[in-house]
């Protein structure tokens, strides 16, 4: 079978639908194929946080932002590592995409995670109060029979229950602020009512890949799910369609404008993740969705597309779910009262740091120290009376099958918890005195952890002076194994400003698009802000949408 559209999208994440939705909006045919029966992709699962500088939200927020800074931040955090019309394109075009689906969009509806620092505030540039924003929750009912084709967030909650990025840093104190009590209020409040109600609300990715989809349905987009790509079709040098599978039979799919590839990274391909990056590999670590496995990376590469930043992701320490997907440790590393040691028993970095940054380390330190991956996440028990940890409540015990599968492992005292670890017992002790004090003087001199802004957002302002510092001094003590997670793999297709896939000579490859993680990421080997997997997606997706309606036919 054979079909033909100005335009092929392939992937159904934030890039795929934000091209597709562009392209609509811009008076082009186009269709969407997804490989999977569920829609949304690593989008659906994630926080579903956007960074784009002096977008409209942000404006009308009244954050301190211009182009200028904006330029300056990003290239301080970059660098050269990717080129300055690239990093332009990105900033400039943001705002306009907002403002342009904004228009048409009536689901288009976002707030501002305001004091959500960018994650190096100290840079040139850099926003300590952050220029991250997120979707609004949406009544999934709004999908319809759709509901059940979105793809499924890492942890599920029960019905009725919409978190959001703010409600998450506020409920990480229950036990120790008014805000984190409120909040637990309110949430609990809220959903009461959407049960009775009968209300689904859904929020973070879910509420992003939801508001997205809506407006593909609105603009009257095809959208084909269990379609597979197979192959990008080249004829003379230029890109004029997929071959793929829909339902179990092979199509043949032309696109007169060009097609636009963001089906995700290569996250849950093993092969191709010890062929590009060194070090411990496990496809248990991510949490990419787990259709990813670089179909769309390798259909570019074999149309002539040049690759680059293959060898990075966008890591995060992370804790293995015997019978799930791993748990993210975004909030748990600023929390103080923990630490994180190798194989030796010494700390090796600033805890608190960006987690890209940290995981960075973490293979750094490996190299250095074999055996250090997994490192040892430590704590004493005020820090498990205090925090949630692994989704549980303060003082609760924690789930048996962690300990069952060796992931954690207690003891009454440091020396009987090395002694499990396998790690020098007088080298842990000597590692918690000295960071002990370091945190009864609340100045971390060895890593300057609580120095950044970014540190101290998911800290405990009870704790004084530096709300990421206290002591390890109560037992039973617990290590919990912390392995270099992900949120998906970095590298892809090198692209222009124009989103447009170049080969090895760094010619256009005509017709031929990539945005998302099929893309090699304009953040380089850095995080500029929450959310800048996200955003630069959706603006490259709109960027090559709009580059193929405005050429001439």
């Amino acid at each position: 079978m054979e079909f033909e559209f100005d335009v092929v999208v392939v992937g159904s994440g934030a890039a795929g639908m934000t091209a597709a939705l562009t392209a609509a909006y811009r008076g082009l045919s186009v269709t969407l194929i997804e490989k999977s029966h569920l829609f949304g992709g690593s989008t659906a699962r994630s926080g579903g946080g956007i960074w784009v500088p002096n977008n409209p939200v942000l404006q009308a927020a009244g954050v301190p932002d211009s182009p200028t800074m904006a330029r300056t931040y990003l290239k301080a955090v970059v660098g050269d590592r990717v080129p300055d019309a690239k990093q332009r394109a990105f900033l400039e075009h943001g705002p306009e995409m907002f403002r342009f689906i904004g228009a048409r969009s009536k689901y288009w509806e976002f707030a501002y995670d305001r004091g959500y620092s960018d994650y190096h505030p100290e840079f040139p540039g850099g926003l300590a109060q952050g220029r991250s924003i997120e979707p609004k929750p949406i009544d999934g009912r709004l999908l319809g029979g759709d509901l059940h084709k979105i793809n499924k967030p890492t942890m599920s909650a029960p019905k009725g229950i919409a978190i959001t990025v703010k409600d998450f840093h506020d409920l990480n104190m229950i036990a120790r602020t008014w805000a984190g009590k409120k909040t637990a209020i309110k949430v609990g409040a809220l959903t009461a009512l959407n049960m009775i109600k009968g209300a689904l609300p859904l929020s973070l990715g879910k509420a992003l890949a939801a508001r997205l989809w809506l407006s593909l349905r609105d603009a009257g987009v095809p959208v084909w799910l269990n379609t597979p790509l197979t192959e990008v079709i080249v004829e003379n040098g230029v890109v004029v369609g997929v071959q793929a599978e829909h339902e179990g039979r092979p199509v043949t799919i032309k696109a007169k404008r060009g097609v636009v590839l963001a089906a995700g990274g290569f996250e849950h391909n093993l092969e191709m993740r010890k062929q590009y990056i060194a070090g411990p590999q496990n496809t248990a670590w991510t949490v990419g969705a787990t259709e990813n496995i670089g179909e769309g990376i390798v259909a570019g590469q074999k149309a002539g597309g040049a690759v680059d930043l293959m060898d990075d992701a966008w890591w995060g320490p992370s804790v293995r779910n015997p019978d799930g997907p791993p748990f993210f440790m975004l909030a748990e590393r600023s929390q103080p009262g923990a630490i994180v040691v190798n194989a030796k028993g010494e700390r090796f970095v600033n805890e608190s740091a960006p987690y890209v940054n940290v995981v960075h380390t973490m293979y750094e330190e490996e190299e250095k120290v074999p055996g250090s991956i997994p490192a040892h996440f430590i704590f004493d028990q005020n820090f498990r009376d205090r925090y949630l940890f692994l989704g549980n409540f303060p003082k609760r015990p924690l789930p048996q099958k962690y300990f069952d599968a060796g992931i954690i492992k207690q003891a009454d005292t440091l020396a009987e918890l090395a002694a499990k670890l396998g790690i020098p017992a007088d080298k842990l002790a000597a590692t918690v005195e000295r960071f002990n004090g370091f945190a009864r003087n609340g100045r971390d001199e060895d890593f300057l952890r609580g120095d950044s802004a970014y540190d101290r957002y998911y800290g405990d302002p009870t704790v004084k002076p530096n709300p990421t510092l206290a002591p390890l001094e109560r037992g039973p003590f617990y290590a919990v194994e912390m392995v270099p997670g992900d949120l998906g793999t970095k590298g892809g297709l090198v692209t222009d400003e124009h989103a447009r896939v170049l080969d090895e000579q760094g010619a256009v490859i005509a017709g031929l698009y990539a945005a998302g993680n099929n893309s090699a990421a304009v953040m380089g080997n850095d995080y500029a802000g929450a959310g800048a997997t996200i955003g630069p997606a959706m603006v490259f997706g709109y960027i090559a949408a709009n580059h193929m309606a405005d050429q001439e036919q």
